[in-house]
């Protein structure tokens, strides 16, 4: 008979047993407080707050040790998870009766045998602990890396519709090209500091004028703070650490401390993951670039006009169609081809349904046998609503060397309310990063700080058929953000050039223009009413 059970949950008979042991009082209270509270987050600490201060109220003689207990409880269970992982792949028995094992173990011992079969080499049982963490006061440089290394399921705020005036943002220490802490580093960060408050004060001026929050800020700096919650396993968990700990991003100063902090929140909660974070090697510079800098290179910035595809699947459509046929009758590919050939020789409408039966009433499974691959040029306002869709692969640039701050986006609405203004900021932004360059000789790494959310990057994505079409589905919609539309219509394009792919491309774009309904109910746009009057 099937049996499922949810493994690292607190185990309330166990805590029922302590509350007794130490004479508790009110324990059914207690545990009850406990199973509405961890409905909540165990990740956020304001739940254990919050849990204390109901706790008190139940008996003042509650405090720190019971709530250590609580927090011991929750690693013992994520240590378990890992251990049944590593016991169930080497020794006999069901997971039930692994299990019984893991968990008459104390944490320690569960510890100690992870680490065991960790260091053998079978490090993938650490997938099986999960962690989510809530980060505040954190960069878009931090963002991005995460995103662009695809480490984590993560939620950022939003910077569309949320006031971004007074955030704060993050300072750095001013350091020389040889990593050593400047000399005037306290008059540079005085300056840095002053200009970066001008920036704020910008955005809320345009702002003032009648901008939108979405448009003005594209003068934000990728020094201002914003917030996350992040999701990640334990096993890409010690790759983050390793790589803004101990390769050349650890130059950057908050990624190295990022990288820190998150290795101190592991060794209390996750240790087994230690000793691979404490063996790997250092990597002062990237091999690659380090290579491709032999060859003298030019760096030569130059951001795309619009989107530009570098390679695509043949014969896109029959290879979706084919599939289709395949996976529901066993034939080989040829075989299916000419089934294909032959009913759409007899049935004109044939492939034309068949696609919108795939994509509009299956489960879009066949559509992920084709491949696209994209260069975008995009401002990192909004590169993370691209980024953010982690079904496709992407390749952005680092921080550092720095980007070509003189390329950059205005905003059409801010062409009109604000003529020249981003403009200026632009130019006077690019004038201050050349003044720490060169006045004060920062080292790249200490110079992030000055990219503006609206200058551009060329990113290169590579997404199957089904990422395009879900994409597509949402950016090409009227209410989406503007760049990513010209974005999502640019990729659109591309794929109407292809030969053989004339039915695919029929499928792809908003609700209303390739199944006639909106998902957005009274927030339509209404295109969609003024499709079906004509």
């Amino acid at each position: 008979m099937m049996k499922i059970e949810l493994l690292g949950a607190i185990d309330y008979d166990k805590l029922k047993n302590e509350l007794n042991k130490r004479n508790q009082e009110n324990v059914d209270d207690i545990v009850e407080y406990m199973r509405e509270l961890s409905e909540l987050s165990s990740a956020d600490d304001k739940v254990f707050k919050k849990l204390e201060s109901k706790l008190k109220k139940v008996n003042s003689a509650t405090g720190k040790d019971l709530m250590d207990y609580v927090q011991y409880l929750e690693d013992s269970g994520r240590a378990e998870k890992v251990a049944t992982a590593g016991r169930l792949s080497r020794f006999a028995g069901d997971i039930f009766e692994v299990l019984d094992i893991t968990e008459n173990n104390t944490f320690e011992e569960n510890i100690n045998f992870a680490k065991r079969v960790i260091n053998m080499g079978h490090d993938s049982i650490t997938d099986h602990d999960y962690l989510v963490f809530a980060i505040k006061d954190v960069s878009p440089v931090i963002e991005q890396t995460i995103i662009a290394e695809r480490f984590s399921s993560f939620t950022i705020k939003s910077r569309r519709e949320v006031d971004f005036s007074k955030v704060g943002f993050y300072t750095p220490d001013f350091h020389d090209e040889n990593g050593v802490l400047l000399p005037n580093n306290m008059n540079a960060r005085l300056d840095y500091q002053k200009y970066m408050t001008s920036l704020f004060v910008k955005y809320s001026e345009l702002e003032s004028l009648g901008l939108s929050k979405e448009d003005a800020r594209f003068v934000l700096p990728y020094s201002y703070n914003s917030n996350i919650i992040m999701g990640i396993d334990a096993h890409t968990l010690k790759d983050m650490i390793i790589k803004f700990t101990k390769t050349h991003l650890a130059k950057i100063q908050e990624l190295r401390e990022f990288g820190e902090r998150l290795c101190d929140i592991a060794s209390k909660h996750c240790p087994y993951i230690l000793d691979e974070i404490y063996d790997a090697r250092v990597l002062t510079t990237d091999p690659v670039s380090d290579y491709l800098e032999s060859k003298e290179l030019k760096r030569e910035y130059k951001v795309l006009d619009s989107v530009k595809m570098l390679n695509a699947s043949n014969r896109v459509d029959d290879t979706i169609l084919v599939a289709a046929i395949m996976k529901r009758y066993q034939y080989d590919r040829e075989k299916a081809m000419k089934v294909l050939k032959k009913i759409a020789k007899e049935d004109p409408e044939f492939k034309s349904i068949l696609m919108r039966k795939i994509v509009f009433e299956g489960d879009k499974s066949e559509l992920a046998q084709v491949n696209f691959e994209f260069q975008i040029p995009l401002s990192f306002a909004v590169l993370t609503h691209l980024t953010r869709h982690r079904t496709h692969h992407l390749l952005v640039p680092e921080f550092a060397p720095n980007i070509d701050l003189k390329q950059y986006k205005v905003p059409p609405k801010a062409k009109i309310i604000a003529p020249g203004m981003l403009e200026e900021v632009y130019d006077k932004n690019y004038q201050m990063y050349l003044e720490f360059k060169e006045k004060y000789g920062v080292c790249d790494e200490d110079l992030i700080y000055f990219t503006l959310s609206g200058n551009m990057v060329n990113v290169i994505s590579n997404m199957d058929g089904k990422t395009v079409e879900h994409i597509l589905g949402l950016r090409e919609c009227s209410k989406a953000q503007w760049e990513t539309q010209a974005m999502a219509h640019g990729i659109h394009r591309e794929i109407d050039n292809l030969p053989h792919a004339e039915i695919y491309s029929s499928i792809l774009g908003s609700t209303c223009m390739t199944q006639g309904y909106c998902k957005e109910g009274k927030e339509s746009c209404g295109r969609l009413l003024q499709k079906k009057d004509n």
